[in-house]
C-alpha cells in the first residue's frame, strides 16, 4: 500500500503525471470503456438464463446456481487482480489503461462461446450444462474480470477532481446505456421470432449471430478507451508490500466500502432481477415479444436527459442525497405495477417501467463516482490508497449481487413452475407461472430499491459535506507534498 507520507523525489504518492489536461476525450473514451465492457454484460444478464432454458434446455434452477457459484470464485479473481494491480509498476501507458487492450480479446471470444447453437442439439444433458458452465466461468470470473477492474479503477487515477469524477461516472454510465439501448431494443427484434403456431419464440441460431456481432463491436469500443484516455495521477506501489490479509482486513473496515456493498449487492438484484426475466415477462406473461423493444426503448430514452442533469444534482445536493429520493420513486413505480396487475395492458406497464427506470438510473450514473469517493475516504482515513483492490472489492459485490439476480431468477422460476424448452418444443405455461413471473418483475424489484435507499441513507456516510471535505484534505496533502519535492530538486 502507498503511504501518503511517503515521498520520493518522482513518483510519489499522489503525484501528477504531464500529460493533456483532463476533457472531452477522457469523458467519451471512459464512455467507451463501459460500451465495450457491457455488449457482453448486459447481453448476459438479459439473454443468458433465456437462452440456456429457451433454446439449449438447461433447467431454470441450475443456471442460476452456476451464477452464484461462479460469483464465489470472483471473490477470488476480483480481489487477486486487485491486490496484483496495486503492486505494479505504472508503464509506459500508466498502471491500468493497457488492460484494455489485454483483456479485449479474450473477453470477446469467451462471451460469444456461451451462445454456441450447436449445442441444443447434444443429448448429454451433462456436456451442455458443462459447456454452459465452462464458457461462463471464462468469461465473467477470468477474462472479464482482467479488463474491468483496471477499467474501472481507472477513474481515480485521470483526475483527481471530485467533479470530473462525477462526470466520468455519467460518461460511464450513458456507455453503459447505449450498450444496453442496443441489446434491449435491437436484439429482441432479431432474436424473438414466431412459431408456426403463433407463439413467440428465442431462435438460437440467431442468438449466436448476436453474440459474435456484439463481441466484435466489444473488440472496437476497447480499443478507443484506450486511445482516448490518460491516466494523471501516478500511485506506484510501496517498497514494502504490506501482507495480503492486513490490507483486506483494513480495507474491510472502511464504513463507506461497507455500505457501498451492501447498497450494490440491493440494486444489483433489484435492477437484473426484471432484465433477467424480461424475455420471459414478454414472451410469456404478455405473450407480446414485439413490445420489449418498444419497452426497452421507452425505459432507456428518457434517461439520456440525465446526461447534464446528474453532474449538476451531484454537485448541488450530493451524491447520496440524490440518489436515495429517486430511488424510493423508482420503487413506488414498481409496486403501483404490480398492484394494477396490467397483464391486458402492456402499454400501461410500459409507461410505469419507464418512469422506475428514470428514477433507478439516477443513482446508476452516479455509482461510479461513489467508489472513487470510497477510495479517497480510505486515503484520508488510514494514508494508504489501494485503488485497484478496493474497486476489486466493490467489483466482486457487484458481480455478487448479479448472481444473486440470476440465481433467484433461476431458482424463483422454478418455484412459480415454470417449464424449460428444448430447441424447438414450446410449452405453455400455467397461468400461476405467469402471475409469479409478473411479481418477480415488478413486486420484488420494488421492495428491493427501497432497501438500497434506507441502505445508503444510514449505512454508507459520505454525504456532500463529507466529500467534498475530504477532497480539500486530499488537495492539500499533494499541495505540500508538491512543495516539498520542490524544495528537494536539485537547483
Amino acid at each position: 500500500m502507498t503511504s501518503a507520507a511517503s515521498v520520493v523525489n518522482k513518483g510519489a504518492h499522489g503525484s501528477t503525471k504531464k500529460a493533456k489536461p483532463f476533457g472531452w476525450s477522457d469523458r467519451i473514451g471512459y464512455m467507451f470503456g463501459d460500451f465495450g465492457n457491457d455488449f457482453t454484460f448486459i447481453l448476459q444478464a438479459m439473454l443468458f438464463m433465456a437462452f440456456y432454458t429457451k433454446v439449449i434446455g438447461v433447467e431454470a434452477a441450475h443456471v442460476g446456481t452456476l451464477l452464484l457459484v461462479a460469483r464465489l470464485i470472483d471473490g477470488f479473481t476480483d480481489v487477486g487482480v486487485g491486490r496484483f494491480l496495486d503492486t505494479r509498476q505504472p508503464g509506459r501507458h500508466g498502471k491500468f489503461r493497457p488492460w484494455l487492450l489485454r483483456g479485449a480479446i479474450p473477453v470477446a471470444a469467451a462471451s460469444a462461446l456461451m451462445y454456441m447453437n450447436f449445442v441444443s442439439g447434444w443429448e448429454s444433458y451433462g456436456a451442455r450444462v458443462a459447456w454452459m458452465s465452462i464458457t461462463y466461468i471464462l468469461w465473467g470470473s477470468i477474462a472479464y474480470t482482467l479488463v474491468n477492474i483496471p477499467y474501472g479503477s481507472m477513474a481515480s487515477v485521470m483526475t483527481t477532481n471530485p467533479d470530473q469524477r462525477a462526470q466520468l461516472s455519467v460518461f460511464r454510465s450513458t456507455g453503459a446505456m447505449l450498450a444496453a439501448i442496443v441489446i434491449s431494443v435491437a436484439v429482441p427484434m432479431f432474436v424473438n421470432v414466431t412459431d408456426a403456431d403463433g407463439n413467440s419464440v428465442l431462435s438460437g441460431e440467431r442468438m449466436q449471430m448476436v453474440a459474435i456481432a456484439l463481441s466484435i463491436l466489444a473488440l472496437g469500443a476497447y480499443a478507443l478507451a484506450f486511445l482516448m484516455t490518460r491516466e494523471r495521477v501516478e500511485e506506484p506501489p510501496a517498497k514494502e508490500v504490506v501482507p495480503f490479509r492486513e490490507m483486506i482486513t483494513s480495507v474491510l473496515r472502511s464504513k463507506p466500502l461497507r455500505g457501498l456493498v451492501v447498497s450494490a449487492l440491493l440494486l444489483l438484484v433489484g435492477s437484473l432481477l426484471p432484465s433477467g426475466l424480461v424475455a420471459y415477462l414478454w414472451l410469456d406473461y404478455f405473450n407480446r415479444g414485439d413490445l420489449q423493444s418498444i419497452a426497452a426503448l421507452a425505459g432507456f430514452v428518457p434517461t439520456l436527459l440525465l446526461l447534464p442533469l446528474v453532474p449538476w444534482l451531484a454537485k448541488k445536493f450530493g451524491k447520496r442525497e440524490a440518489s436515495v429520493v429517486s430511488l424510493i420513486l423508482g420503487s413506488s413505480m414498481y409496486i403501483l405495477a404490480w398492484v394494477l396487475g396490467l397483464q391486458d395492458q402492456p402499454m400501461v406497464f410500459i409507461a410505469l417501467f419507464t418512469i422506475a427506470n428514470f428514477c433507478m438510473a439516477m443513482f446508476n450514473f452516479m455509482v461510479w463516482a461513489f467508489i472513487t469517493d470510497v477510495i479517497d475516504d480510505h486515503d484520508v482515513e488510514t494514508g494508504d490508497r489501494d485503488d485497484a483492490t478496493i474497486y476489486g472489492i466493490y467489483s466482486w459485490a457487484r458481480k455478487l449481487g448479479q448472481a444473486l439476480a440470476g440465481g433467484l431468477g433461476g431458482w424463483a422460476l422454478g418455484w412459480v413452475g415454470y417449464q424449460a424448452t428444448t430447441g424447438s418444443d414450446q410449452i405453455v405455461q400455467a397461468q400461476e407461472t405467469l402471475d409469479g413471473i409478473y411479481m418477480l418483475s415488478t413486486l420484488v424489484p420494488g421492495v428491493l430499491l427501497i432497501l438500497v435507499a434506507l441502505s445508503l441513507r444510514f449505512l454508507y456516510p459520505l454525504s456532500k459535506k463529507v466529500v467534498d471535505a475530504n477532497a480539500a484534505v486530499l488537495a492539500e496533502r499533494r499541495a505540500a507534498q508538491a512543495s516539498m519535492e520542490a524544495s528537494e530538486s536539485p537547483k
